[in-house]
């Protein structure tokens, strides 16, 4: 084995709790799996099957799972507000540099290239006319272009580079 290989990126599960974090971790090209109504055996059964780290801000959930935390790795995520919540998951060790851009903010699946015919039909003519790249997720058909929610991502990931 290489020892000098880089280790794997940590994948997550976001619960409940931190769906709107999970949203904005997939912008940032992260592997955040969305477990909205997932109950708590099942969570616990995904994080492990899966290898994912499980996003939490459900503290009693935390403690519960604390005994079994060989079987799961669980960040508990203290902060109401985003900007911090994101630091919290940041500073997760392994965690390698964002990609945005990469995955869909809804189903996870790494985007792939949008042929000109899929843009032709999906793309507002405004938007054909001043974007050149064209992102589709191979799932659920998304188109993705760098609008508006692509300044939003910059705007963060600068902003959270200034913090300490």
């Amino acid at each position: 084995m290489n020892s000098s290989a880089p280790a794997p990126t940590p994948r997550f599960l976001a619960d409940m709790n931190v769906g709107r974090l999970g949203k904005w971790l997939r912008a940032l090209g992260y592997d955040v799996r969305p477990a909205p109504t997932a109950s708590d055996h099942a969570l616990l059964a995904i994080a492990r099957e899966e290898g994912r780290v499980l996003l939490t801000r459900d503290r009693r959930l935390a403690v519960s799972l604390s005994a079994r935390r060989g079987q799961v790795s669980i960040l508990l995520v203290h902060s109401e507000r985003l900007p911090e919540q994101l630091q919290e998951v940041l500073a997760w060790p392994g965690l390698g540099p964002p990609q945005p851009f990469s995955r869909c903010i809804r189903c996870n699946t790494p985007l792939g290239p949008a042929p000109p015919e899929v843009v032709a039909v999906l793309a507002p003519p405004y938007v054909q006319r001043t974007q050149k790249e064209f992102r589709r997720c191979p799932t659920c058909g998304r188109l993705y272009w760098r609008g508006s929610h692509w300044q939003n991502i910059q705007h963060l990931l600068a902003t959270l580079k200034g913090r300490p």
